[in-house]
């Protein structure tokens, strides 16, 4: 057996003796830049919702992992206070778009080592209008790896957004490698905002056609504007705890993070030079081969998922890195209506990062809350009837994936 195996199944051990449950979950609502509070008065809404939520005071709190992109040094710290000020240890987390997830994992991981009993785990963002940018022009950028992949194959289009280069550019090298139509990329958008229209956190619910999806202005690629998650402000934040903790204080623990992995680049993201694994496919099929193994539970048994679909051509590579569908497969996937209710597996119920919004560091929890309101039958008009277990894949280029999975239990 593996290193690498052998690991996997240590964790997974310990897991079935002290799985974590997620206690609570809050929200503030997504909202473009030019409509949204300041970072501190949304977070403390996601905050008090989600201790609400979990029937707990900030005084239980042991832990915080506090998560956002773009912002000064403590401003996890700053973003707490105005809920309380607890003296407790919170740290600050920074994993490109995969920050909220990375604050969820390390908040399991304090649980699920037994140093704290009930952890709080929160993500925000205060964006600013048009695409993502560098904000450091005189030190090495994260990205020279990744932009040298996407210069070397297309050295005409350096003018287009960094990030609609390499996803675009990942999404031309799928359709090149399989024949996908440009239709099935825009039906991604028409299905985003056919779930968002059922729910009142996301930033878009109007519903869109593939011909409007189309012709709204080209970006990159594929790429049309709809097709491009939009700069998002908002916060989301989850109570963390052990079953014992729950037990001890008469709370609905009934979700446990039943696996989780983070996995980061290796070599064969930039050599060979392949699209696909520059946005983290292989990052994200290693992620969750481990998450499947750990938990015993495989992707054909996945009722419902929230993926990071930050562009249609991410949501098209992600059903084939996830297991969902096999390679190659996704255009049948799509067009059989497997992605949505009434198929196989209904993907982003919430809307996603394309209608809901995409607040970098809040992404991550507010596809955790979302599973969450899925699993206990409380997702309103957008239930996904029957769900018992749920899958969370979130992405940040750089790179960090971490793939969740959450099960209902007794």
């Amino acid at each position: 057996m593996s290193g690498a195996s052998h690991n996997v199944r240590e964790v997974g051990s310990r897991m079935t003796e002290h799985r974590p449950r997620v206690a609570g979950v809050g929200l503030a609502k997504f909202e473009t830049p030019s409509k949204s509070g300041d970072y501190c008065e949304m977070t403390e809404v996601a905050i008090r919702a989600a201790l609400r939520d979990a029937r707990v005071d900030l005084a239980d709190v042991e832990q915080v992992y506090a998560g956002y992109v773009y912002g000064d040094s403590t401003s996890g710290q700053n973003a707490l206070y105005g809920s309380g000020m607890t003296g407790v240890p919170v740290v600050n987390v920074n994993n490109n778009c995969s920050t909220g997830s990375s604050a969820l994992w390390l908040a399991r991981q304090a649980v699920l080592g037994g140093t704290a009993d009930c952890v709080l785990a929160v993500g925000f963002e205060q964006m600013r209008p048009g695409a993502l940018g560098a904000h450091w022009d005189d030190r090495p950028t994260p990205f020279a790896r990744f932009s040298a992949v996407v210069d070397a194959r297309y050295p005409d289009h350096r003018d287009a957004p960094l990030a609609a280069r390499y996803f675009g550019g990942a999404g031309l090298a799928y359709a090149e490698r399989y024949g996908t139509k440009p239709e099935t990329f825009a039906q991604i958008t028409v299905k985003a905002r056919r779930h968002a229209a059922q729910n009142p956190n996301a930033v878009f619910r109007t519903p869109v056609s593939v011909a409007e999806v189309l012709d709204s202005p080209h970006i990159f690629g594929m790429l049309t504007r709809l097709q491009c998650c939009p700069p998002t402000c908002g916060a989301g934040a989850a109570v963390i705890c052990s079953p014992e903790f729950a037990r001890r204080r008469g709370l609905d623990a009934r979700v446990e993070i039943a696996a989780q992995a983070m996995t980061t680049d290796q070599p064969t993201t930039f050599d060979p030079p392949d699209l696909l694994n520059l946005v983290g496919y292989d990052m994200a099929a290693r992620a969750a081969h481990q998450v499947y193994e750990a938990a015993g539970i495989g992707p054909e048994e996945i009722p419902v998922v929230e993926l990071h679909d930050c562009f249609t051509a991410n949501e098209i590579i992600s059903y084939e890195s996830l297991g969902l569908t096999p390679p190659g497969t996704a255009e049948k996937f799509v067009e059989d209506g497997d992605n949505t209710y009434g198929g196989r597996v209904v993907t982003n119920p919430s809307g996603g990062l394309l209608a809901k919004g995409h607040p970098l560091g809040a992404t991550g929890l507010a596809q955790c809350a979302e599973l969450v309101w899925q699993l206990r039958g409380q997702a309103g008009d957008r239930q996904v009837s029957g769900a018992n277990v749920a899958l969370q894949h979130n992405i940040g280029l750089g790179g960090a994936c971490v793939v969740t999975m959450y099960r209902k239990v007794d």
